[in-house]
């Protein structure tokens, strides 16, 4: 009998630290009503002393366990690009402190698709057996790499981590994950980056500072291929579960700006409505973003159970991927 992954379980974490826009004014040449303006934000979360990617996972992680009704997961896959260190991967830790020491743990970086990504890694070890469940967190703290000085970077990130937990299941039942659309195209990995760090800047001879130890990111370059690259994925997605986009009742898409995500309504002529948004509150929050728009969609009343749903990211790689399932009955922690 053909297996499918199921998503039985969702949770959320924010740090409690809130950036709003006046308080981003009050130490940069911007205001609320030029961040509202051009990304949609309000407000969003960061990181205090002592807290770190791993920390937001864990919190995650146990919330999804929770909403699951268990406290068992066969694999840990933790989508982050801004891991607790450089080595090891963060996953290993982040499994153990939720109890799972023994099972297999792992980081993708795959930045604001890493979520997307990591559940196709969880779907593909559940259908070929592997396991028969799989924790999947997205989390990052992108406070920590941006430029303290930079306004247009500060006002679009967020920090935060969110969680589903799959686990083995048939393919016609709600939640059952199908459709999924992976895509990439390096020739284009300059538009989202931090330079520094890695073995190419260290083999160099270039300091860090040099090169550049802070994220940088292309605009309005960025803007046209998340556009058309979400989209592309998401008419892939629906189509391969045959249907169109029409069909779909919700669209959980990565949360990097509200005019992407109006313009990606507008660019497939559907409704506002059918998308789920949160980033007025928490800001693009990288791998986070989608299971933290899940959270909030379901606890607004917005995503409900039997919702046809699309999920959607696009991030540094350049990297992109969509995947849907009938939204099931199940309540975020």
């Amino acid at each position: 009998m053909s297996r499918a992954a199921v998503l039985a379980g969702v949770g959320a974490w924010l740090p409690e630290t809130v950036v709003t826009n006046d308080e981003l004014a009050r130490h940069l040449d911007t205001s609320d009503e030029w961040i509202l303006t051009r990304t949609g934000i309000r407000r969003r979360r960061v990181i205090a002393p002592g807290e770190s990617t791993g920390s937001l996972a864990v919190e995650a992680g146990r919330r999804a366990l929770k909403s699951a009704g268990t406290d068992e997961a066969g694999v840990v896959v933790v989508a982050t690009s801004t891991p607790d260190r450089p080595c090891p991967a963060t996953a290993p830790e982040v499994a153990s402190r939720l109890g799972l020491t023994g099972v297999p743990a792992f980081d993708i970086a795959a930045v604001c698709t890493g979520f997307v990504y990591a559940l196709g890694t969880a779907a593909g070890l559940i259908t070929s057996g592997m396991t028969d469940s799989v924790l999947v967190i997205g989390a990052d703290t992108f406070s920590t790499i941006l430029d303290p000085e930079d306004r247009t970077t500060r006002a679009v990130f967020g920090d935060g981590a969110g969680a589903v937990l799959l686990r083995a299941g048939e393919p016609g039942e709600p939640g059952a994950l199908g459709g999924l659309h992976l895509g990439s195209d390096g020739t284009r990995s300059e538009l989202i980056e931090v330079p520094a760090g890695g073995s190419r800047q260290r083999a160099s001879g270039i300091s860090a500072a040099e090169a550049g130890a802070y994220f940088t990111m292309r605009g309005k370059a960025v803007f046209s291929e998340a556009v058309r690259r979400m989209t592309d994925a998401v008419e892939a997605t629906a189509h391969g579960l045959g249907r169109t986009p029409g069909d779909v009742d919700r669209f959980v898409l990565h949360q990097a700006n509200a005019r992407i995500l109006a313009a990606v309504a507008d660019r497939m002529g559907l409704p506002a409505e059918r998308f789920v948004s949160n980033i007025a509150d928490v800001g693009n929050t990288v791998a986070a973003s989608i299971p933290l728009a899940l959270a909030d969609g379901v606890a607004d009343g917005v995503l409900r159970p039997g919702h046809h749903t699309v999920l959607a990211g696009f991030g540094g790689g350049l990297t992109w991927g969509a995947i849907g399932l009938v939204w099931p009955d199940v309540t975020p922690v």
